[in-house]
């Protein structure tokens, strides 16, 4: 109530003044007064500010039930900012709430445009699970678990993963998939993945994993990282040659396998963690632009 009191008068002071008017339309919002924020995006909205002022107008038309309006403000937005993510995410969760299931396809997109977004992955991850896929949502969980690994989604994408290996290798046989699989990144995955089968023949644990998904990526480094270079095993192989491998297994599959035996690591091991825990922390995990292999 304060921010709102503090940023009208500081409107009134300075009406010109976009960022101000933006703070206090959210201020709105964030109390459920969901005209009053419209009744102040909508200017900002016909001068195509920026992408957060379409996303902002369109949640609001959201909450208002008014879902023509919000539709139409997302994709008139989109047209204007194309390479933002945030905004291909908010259409494809709106379509995905109607039943459409062409919400992938903007998902996709947004992932495509604007790599460094985070919430496009989540929802496609998710999307993925569902269906027979074996290979986009192991990917795009996995990077968006690095892109926010303290979100509320992340327990949630980690115990997808855990399940999403398991689903992958009770397949008869992923030689076979991978032969008949025409994308060629997808079929190198397949094809390195394959030679793994034997580990997982004993079921999918911890270690198990550790073992798939270390000899994995020393063979995808050796046939396939040149043709196609992808942060997320670039990451992987960087955490192996630091020696950071396993707590990032245990930090990745341990809490979703046996909570308690995770928390017995920790205490067991409490530098591996720090140091683990430290180097996440102090970095910011990205996927650079022209990575798109789907």
């Amino acid at each position: 109530a304060n921010a709102v009191l503090v940023l009208t008068r500081a409107q009134q002071a300075d009406p010109t003044d976009i960022p101000i008017a933006k703070d206090l339309a959210l201020c709105y919002y964030f109390q459920k007064e969901f005209q009053l924020s419209l009744s102040i995006l909508k200017p900002l909205v016909e001068k195509n500010v920026d992408d957060q002022v379409y996303q902002l107008a369109g949640n609001a038309h959201k909450a208002l039930e008014q879902y023509k309006d919000c539709e139409k403000l997302y994709r008139k937005g989109i047209k204007k900012f194309p390479n933002s993510g945030a905004l291909h995410n908010e259409l494809g969760e709106l379509l995905w709430g109607k039943k459409d299931y062409t919400a992938i396809k903007v998902w996709e997109r947004g992932i495509q445009m604007d790599p460094s977004y985070s919430k496009n992955y989540y929802n496609a991850a998710r999307y993925y699970f569902l269906t027979t896929d074996k290979v986009w949502s192991l990917l795009y969980g996995e990077i968006f678990v690095n892109m926010e690994p303290q979100s509320l989604q992340a327990p949630e994408m980690k115990d997808m993963l855990l399940a999403g290996y398991k689903k992958l290798f009770s397949e008869n046989s992923i030689a076979t998939l991978a032969a008949n699989e025409k994308n060629q990144f997808v079929k190198g995955f397949l094809e390195s993945m394959s030679r793994q089968n034997e580990l997982a023949a004993a079921g999918i644990g911890l270690e198990s994993l550790m073992m798939i998904r270390t000899r994995f990526i020393l063979q995808w480094s050796h046939e396939f990282k040149v043709k196609f270079p992808f942060r997320l095993f670039e990451y992987q192989q960087q955490l192996l040659q630091e020696g950071m491998a396993e707590a990032y297994h245990r930090w990745l599959f341990g809490s979703s396998l046996n909570l308690v035996n995770y928390q017995q690591w920790i205490q067991a091991h409490p530098q591996e963690y720090q140091v683990f825990m430290n180097f996440q922390k102090t970095r910011l995990f990205k996927i650079p632009s022209g990575q798109y292999y789907h």
